[in-house]
């Protein structure tokens, strides 16, 4: 297996052959720069807090100090990944988890106070005032004494040649060279120090590295506690959607429907007010079908939106009615004693409702059955087909939507669709059946 870490490519027999040296050197040299970087930037921004706090606008400045540690955390946790020290790939969800919260409300004051009471905050500021007066005057010295000094012995014969004419050349302005054999002893030498060196490097780039993880990583209280808060974010996320799925439902249901039932009731009456025979008779016809198909479109609106049924009567009855919509024959056996969360039943209708879509669409089955059942915690749906299968997410079949939907609630998807069939869709959802469907999901 290739190493992971830096600390595992020392165990190595091929440690001096990889990347890993240079890529320990790097960061410490790196670790160098920043260090200088900070070290002016705090330097900086106290000094000139200092001389304007008299007229109060260095206040601010000096207040800024305390969160001088975000900026450089940010970057050691760049700087981690070099080292495969590092919370994660770029781009995953580990990758961006900090020990740090979101603020409980939007706006300036909000993010302040809610950084100056963590205790994530405090501890990068003492990382950054590590980094700047401590860590990379040990990094610069490491370095020196690892590799430039080992190089300097390596190049002795090419300095004699050169610098000392062949007679007499200073190493390390300590050791006094006057002949080609005591050079090339020195350059064996340093050759043997170089590779020391290096092994050096690794180990001190990688206390580093531990250091840094210590004090700018969430610890592991801390990350289990974002974990669960992020997981209660996106809970509250899709409650929040389908509220206001709800409020659009209600919305179109009391106001936009009841107008054109009323629209229609009106030119119901203006056609029997108009002679049977003339003009007006035929346009008043033609507004009332018109109108009449508007509102049949608009309920089956409605309907897709959140279905009155799921609210009044839960999945069963609405899995039920999404069967008798479909054009492909359906049978249902959907065994629920008790209702379930509002957020677990509207994912499940959504995605039968999408499922049964797909098997009219796509598949070409003669029938299909719905399965369903709450056993151990979980709520299991089983969509069938007998249509040619082959069903692929990467074919714009909406699996992987529906996927996605059932992922929020932590629930899985699978799919087992064979060519020539049949296709079996699966859903499992984590929850707890309930009295009312306003409980939270377990």
């Amino acid at each position: 297996m290739r190493p992971r870490t830096v600390w595992q490519a020392l165990a190595r027999p091929d440690y001096l052959l990889s990347s890993w040296p240079w890529r320990a050197v790097g960061h410490l040299l790196t670790g160098v720069v920043l260090g200088v970087i900070v070290l002016a930037g705090l330097v900086g921004l106290v000094a000139a807090g200092g001389l304007l706090a008299v007229v109060l606008v260095g206040l601010p400045l000096l207040g800024l100090t305390a969160f001088a540690g975000l900026p450089v955390a940010a970057v050691e946790r760049w700087r981690l990944g070099w080292l495969g020290e590092g919370p994660g790939p770029a781009g995953t969800e580990a990758a961006r988890l900090t020990a740090h919260a979101d603020p409980p409300a939007p706006g300036l004051r909000s993010w302040l106070g809610t950084r100056l009471r963590e205790a994530a905050t405090w501890r990068e500021l003492g990382h950054a005032l590590l980094t700047g007066f401590l860590l990379w005057p040990v990094e610069a010295l490491v370095v020196t004494v690892a590799l430039v000094c080992p190089a300097a012995l390596v190049a002795t014969p090419l300095l004699l040649a050169t610098a000392g004419e062949g007679r007499e050349t200073k190493v390390l302005k300590a050791v006094t060279v006057t002949g080609q054999a005591q050079a090339c002893a020195l350059a064996a030498l340093g050759l043997v120090a170089l590779a020391a060196g290096l092994y050096g490097v690794g180990v001190a780039a990688g206390a580093r590295a531990g250091l840094t993880r210590l004090l700018v990583l969430p610890r592991a209280g801390e990350a289990e506690a974002r974990v669960r808060e992020l997981a209660r974010s996106r809970v509250r996320l899709v409650e929040a959607f389908e509220a206001e799925r709800r409020r659009i439902e209600r919305d179109l249901h009391d106001g936009a429907q009841q107008r054109l039932v009323a629209l229609s009731m009106t030119l119901g009456l203006a056609r029997l007010d108009a002679p049977p025979d003339g003009p007006l008779a035929a346009q008043l016809a033609r507004a009332h079908a018109q109108a009449d198909a508007a509102l049949a479109e608009l309920r089956e609106l409605v309907h897709g939106i959140h279905p009155q049924v799921l609210a009044d009567y839960g999945l069963a009855a609405a899995v039920a009615d999404a069967a008798d919509r479909s054009p492909v024959p359906v049978a249902t056996e959907v065994d629920l004693p008790e209702r379930l969360p509002a957020a677990v039943e509207a994912a499940a209708y959504f995605v039968v409702r999408e499922a049964l879509a797909n098997v009219a669409r796509h598949s070409g089955a003669r029938r299909a059955r719905v399965r369903g059942a709450h056993r151990h915690g979980r709520l299991v749906l089983e969509v069938e087909d007998d249509g040619r299968g082959g069903a692929d997410p990467a074919a714009g079949s909406g699996l992987t939507g529906l996927g996605d939907r059932v992922s929020v609630l932590d629930g899985r998807l699978a799919v087992t669709s064979p060519p020539g069939g049949p296709t079996l869709l699966r859903v499992e959802i984590p929850c707890a059946t309930q009295p009312t469907a306003d409980d939270p999901c377990a």
